[in-house]
C-alpha cells in the first residue's frame, strides 16, 4: 500500500476504487488479492501519470525511504526537502530509477519526434536537451541518471498539475457547453420561422423535462450519506453510525477518503437527475456535476486541504450544524449559465477564425492535389508513349529477325531463284553484244602485250 503522506500530496490510489460493498453477515471480509488491487490502479489523468507511479514504488521498496515518509508532513515532501534522502537509498534502488529516468526521457522522444513529423518539421539533428525542457517533471540536462532534482521537480510538477486539474476540467466544460449553445443557435438559424418556433418549443420542452427529478440532497449531508447508506449499503437508517460508515466506504483500507471514493457516494444523488437513456439527459453534465459534488465536500470537510478525507476530518464534518440542516442542492439547471454572453461571443470568433484557418489549409490542400493530379496525368500519357515505342521497337526487332532466319527462296526444280534471275538477264541482253561463251576465241585474236617489267639492253 502506497504511503499516505504520497495520497496525501499526489492523489495517487495505487489500489482499485471500488464501489461499495453490501455487507454480509454470514460472511467474513477477505481483502481482494494485492496483485489485483495494483493492475486496476487509477490514472491520475497526467501525462506522465505511468512515470510517476513507477518511481513511487520503486522508492518504497526501500525501507529508509519509507520510514522517512512515515515521519514526513505534506511540507516537507512539498518543499524537497525529502527529495536529499534519495542519496541514503539502496545501490538496487537507484539503479531501477536511473532505468525508468532513461525509459522517460526515450518516451518523450518519441513523442516529440511524432509531433514532428505530424507537422511537417524538417531536422536533420534534433536538439534533444531543448525540446526535453518542455517537460517540467524531469532534469533535461541530465538524462541517464535519477538524481534528487528529478525527484523534487517530479513532486513539484505533479503538485502543480494536479492542483490546476480541476480548473482545467471546469474550462473544459465550459467550452462544451458554449459549443453546444453555438451550434443550436446555427441550426435554429436554418430554418423557416415556423419550423424554428417548433423545434424551439421541443428543446425548451426537453428542458423542463430534464427539471423535473426528485429532490437532490446535498453532498456530505446526514440525508445524503444515510441514503447511500440504506439504499447502497442494505443497512437500517435508524443505525446510521458515521465511524462504520467511513470505514465501510474506504475501500482500500488506507484510512483516507481519496478523491474517487468521495465521488463514489454520489451516484445515487446523479441517478435521479442524469439518465444515459433519456435524450434531455447529458452525462457530460453528469460529470460536471459529480465534480461539483466533491469540491464542495472537499471545502467544508478538508480542512488541511490535502485532497484526501481522514477519519477524523470525517467526524467532526458531522457535528457541525449544515450536516444535519443542509440545503437541497442546487444542481446544474439552477446555476447556468456557466458561461457570459460576452465569453460566448469570443468562443465564437474564435471559432469563425478556426474554420476560416482550416478553410485556408483545405484549400492549400486542394490545389496541391490538383497540382498532383495534372502531374500525374502527364506522367501517365508519357507512360503511354514510352509503351507504344518499346512496343514499335519490339516489333521492328522481330521482324528483322525472321528476316535473317528465313532460308534463300528456291524455284520448283529446287534451283535458286537467283541463278533464274542471271540467266534470265542473259537471254535478255542486245543484239550484237558478244556471247559469254566465245569469249575464249576473241581474246586469242587479240595481238598479245608486250611483256612487262622486262630488262633494258643497251647496244
Amino acid at each position: 500500500m502506497m504511503n499516505p503522506h504520497w495520497l496525501l500530496l499526489l492523489s495517487l490510489s495505487l489500489e482499485v476504487m471500488a464501489g461499495p460493498i453490501k455487507p454480509n453477515p454470514n460472511q467474513q471480509e477477505v481483502p481482494p488479492p494485492k496483485e489485483e488491487i495494483q493492475d486496476e490502479n487509477a490514472d491520475t489523468g497526467l501525462y506522465y501519470d505511468r512515470y510517476l507511479r513507477e518511481v513511487i514504488e520503486v522508492l518504497e521498496t526501500d525501507p529508509h525511504f519509507r520510514e522517512k515518509l512515515q515521519t514526513a508532513n505534506t511540507e516537507d515532501i512539498k518543499s524537497g526537502r525529502l527529495s536529499k534522502e534519495l542519496d541514503l537509498v539502496g545501490h538496487h534502488v537507484r539503479t531501477r530509477l536511473d532505468e525508468l529516468k532513461r525509459q522517460e526521457v526515450s518516451r518523450l522522444r518519441m513523442l516529440l519526434k511524432a509531433k514532428m513529423d505530424s507537422t511537417n518539421t524538417q531536422s536533420v539533428q534534433m536538439d534533444h536537451v531543448s525540446l526535453l525542457k518542455q517537460f517540467e517533471h524531469l532534469d533535461p540536462h541530465n538524462q541517464n541518471t535519477f538524481e534528487a532534482k528529478d525527484l523534487e521537480l517530479l513532486i513539484a510538477t505533479a503538485t502543480k498539475d494536479l492542483e490546476n486539474y480541476d480548473a482545467e476540467r471546469h474550462e473544459e466544460f465550459k467550452r462544451y457547453e458554449m459549443l453546444k449553445e453555438h451550434e443550436r443557435r446555427e441550426y435554429l438559424k436554418g430554418l423557416d420561422q415556423e419550423k424554428r418556433d417548433t423545434e424551439e418549443k421541443r428543446l425548451e420542452e426537453l428542458k423542463e423535462k430534464h427539471r423535473q427529478h426528485p429532490k437532490v440532497n446535498a453532498p456530505g449531508s446526514v440525508a445524503q450519506l444515510r441514503e447511500v447508506w440504506e439504499e447502497t449499503d442494505g443497512l437500517d437508517p435508524q443505525e446510521f453510525n458515521p465511524k462504520t460508515f467511513f470505514k465501510l466506504h474506504d475501500t482500500n483500507g488506507d484510512g483516507l477518503l481519496d478523491e474517487q471514493e468521495l465521488e463514489a457516494l454520489f451516484t445515487k444523488e446523479l441517478e435521479k437527475v442524469y439518465d444515459p437513456k433519456n435524450e434531455e439527459d447529458d452525462m457530460m453534465e453528469m460529470e460536471e456535476e459529480r465534480l461539483r459534488m466533491r469540491e464542495h465536500v472537499m471545502k467544508n470537510v478538508d480542512l488541511d486541504h490535502d485532497r484526501v478525507v481522514s477519519m477524523d476530518e470525517f467526524l467532526r464534518s458531522t457535528e457541525k450544524k449544515e450536516f444535519n440542516n443542509a440545503k437541497e442542492w442546487q444542481t446544474l439547471d439552477d446555476t447556468r449559465p456557466v458561461y457570459s454572453e460576452e465569453e460566448l461571443q469570443r468562443f465564437e470568433v474564435e471559432l469563425r477564425d478556426k474554420e476560416a484557418e482550416l478553410g485556408r489549409k483545405a484549400e492549400s490542400l486542394r490545389q496541391e492535389q490538383d497540382l498532383l493530379q495534372e502531374r500525374g496525368k502527364a506522367l501517365e500519357a508519357q507512360k503511354r508513349e514510352y509503351q507504344q515505342a518499346v512496343k514499335e521497337m519490339a516489333q521492328r526487332q522481330k521482324q528483322q529477325q525472321e528476316v535473317k532466319e528465313q532460308p534463300p527462296p528456291s524455284g520448283p526444280n529446287g534451283e535458286l531463284l537467283f541463278q533464274q534471275g542471271i540467266n534470265q538477264l542473259q537471254q535478255d541482253e542486245p543484239v550484237g553484244k558478244v556471247p559469254v561463251e566465245n569469249d575464249a576465241e576473241i581474246r586469242s585474236s587479240l595481238p598479245a602485250e608486250p611483256p612487262q617489267n622486262l630488262p633494258h639492253h643497251t647496244s
